[in-house]
């Protein structure tokens, strides 16, 4: 239903119903920001990368591939953009998840959570974006296998293959850095 959706307003949208589009920014603009804000760790910097995504989005509309998931399609284009803003910038800021869980714990508990949640951030930073772009996906978007594989534009296998190494990886930053369990 959901894909059939999209593909009702990129039809309607090639048809010249501006509002078409507006309901696809509104429905993906927020993933489409995490996204980016994981990969460059710079809200305003992510804030940018997804204009820029709505934008080629637009103007390639008529490449797009309707027998495909418009979702995966326009996330393609949100990790290109991604991608190449870090390597124009070639930062590696330290990494910011911005999301805290507010719930009933004491301020120590709340203190120690998000130190944590920053070191293991700082960790990811240092992987290769290959490796980072695959535990963003499955680990804070909760895509299946298929879902980075059509992402990314590689086999199944291979983003299995790159999410047992990058989680690895993970494991021998945290380790040197005293972090056991997390």
């Amino acid at each position: 239903m959901k894909a059939n959706s999209d593909a009702v307003l990129v039809t309607e949208c090639m048809a010249g119903n501006e509002r078409a589009f507006e309901t696809l920014v509104r429905k993906y603009q927020k993933p489409i920001y995490n996204l980016a804000l994981r990969v460059v760790r710079d809200p305003e910097d992510a804030e940018d990368i997804v204009q820029t995504v709505f934008i080629k989005a637009y103007e390639k509309l008529s490449s797009f591939d309707r027998s495909r998931q418009f979702f995966s399609w326009i996330y393609r284009i949100a990790v290109n953009e991604s991608i190449n803003f870090s390597k124009q910038r070639k930062r590696l800021d330290e990494y910011e998840s911005g999301v805290t869980a507010v719930n009933s714990l004491t301020p120590e508990k709340s203190y120690h959570d998000q130190e944590l949640s920053q070191r293991i951030g700082r960790a990811i930073s240092l992987l290769k974006m290959d490796y980072r772009l695959v535990l963003v996906l499955k680990h804070y978007h909760d895509m299946s296998y298929q879902e980075i594989g059509d992402i990314l534009q590689i086999p199944e296998k291979t983003v299995k293959s790159r999410l047992f190494t990058a989680r690895q990886l993970l494991k021998e930053i945290l380790e040197k850095e005293g972090i056991r369990e997390c």
